[in-house]
């Protein structure tokens, strides 16, 4: 397996930002995959490898890479190199052997560094503008599978080394829910089911999304925030408190904080907020784009019993 990282210049919500590929690749069934991130920082650079391995559901003996400080530590002398201790706690969880190509020798790696520009071209060339991260990630998936419809991974997987259970990254701390169902993680906000308020929960914090568990079963997650001071809010974390006080939900941050679910209850649900809360006990497995889609509809074909 070959890894390197790429840059790709993106618009996502108006805004054009560098973000980076980071590209894995196995020469022998001309498999390509990548996985887009904000940074290359060493927690990417991990968690990167970790979703390929859990994806492919194998492992390889060996992983190429060039000299990035994520691999190498330091140089002794001219030839020797020491791994980054981080790496090398990954090579003998998964057992793979680490090959650090030598200096401006692009070559050794070759397949790997035309994938980034294969994907790069293959993918973003076509279309650069998304409306978040979430949409150019799974525009990405979809292209990628696409681009390995010919590939002979799957004859590959079976010469695979198997594989052990997920490593674990998340940093885990423990912290206490507050008054409003919130719990703080590093600068920012994240709601969890209002039955938590006063208890300690534990939160398994990831590169892009945030867990928390209570004694140990989990209890929620949600995608991780990148700024700071902001807020993450599920509002079927409040369906116990709202079904209380079902007209509490028209100022509610929770409605607040999904735009189009308030114009939804301000034109069709605003006289019966009951029925409202009912809807979305019984749509709470459903995905918020899902959500909006049946709330709409209700509402166009029930209008007689709002």
């Amino acid at each position: 397996l070959e890894y390197d990282f790429g840059e790709v210049k993106l618009i996502i919500a108006g805004e054009l930002n560098t973000y980076h590929l980071a590209v894995l690749s196995s020469p022998a069934s001309n498999y390509r995959w990548a996985y887009l991130y904000k940074n290359q920082k060493n927690d990417v650079f991990l968690d990167s490898h970790v979703k390929f391995f859990d994806m492919i559901g194998g492992m390889y003996k060996e992983i190429v890479y060039d000299n990035m400080k994520n691999v190498v530590s330091k140089f002794i002398g001219r030839n020797e190199k020491e791994f980054h201790p981080k790496l090398l706690i990954l090579s003998n969880y998964y057992g793979f052997n680490i090959n650090a190509t030598n200096a401006f020798s692009g070559n050794e790696k070759g397949h790997v560094e035309g994938s980034v520009k294969i994907i790069r071209n293959a993918v973003f060339a076509e279309r650069y503008q998304f409306d978040s991260l979430i949409q150019a990630e799974e525009y990405l998936t979809n292209k990628l599978m696409k681009l390995n419809k010919n590939s002979t991974i799957n004859e590959e997987i079976k010469h695979l080394m198997p594989l052990k259970p997920t490593f674990e990254l998340a940093s885990i701390t423990k912290q206490k829910v507050n008054s409003y169902s919130f719990v703080q993680v590093d600068t920012n906000l994240y709601s969890v089911p209002d039955y938590l308020v006063g208890k300690t929960v534990t939160v398994r914090n990831y590169v892009k999304e945030v867990k928390f568990y209570l004694n140990d079963v989990f209890v929620c997650k949600h995608r991780k925030k990148d700024g700071a001071g902001e807020v993450s809010i599920d509002i079927n974390h409040y369906l116990t408190t709202l079904a209380r006080k079902p007209g509490a939900i028209r100022n509610s941050t929770a409605l607040k904080s999904i735009p189009m679910l308030k114009s939804i209850f301000d034109n069709n649900f605003n006289t019966n907020p009951k029925k409202f809360i009912e809807l979305l006990e019984e749509n709470k497995e459903k995905s918020i784009d899902e959500l909006l889609d049946e709330l709409s509809s209700y509402g166009t074909f029930n209008s007689n019993v709002i």
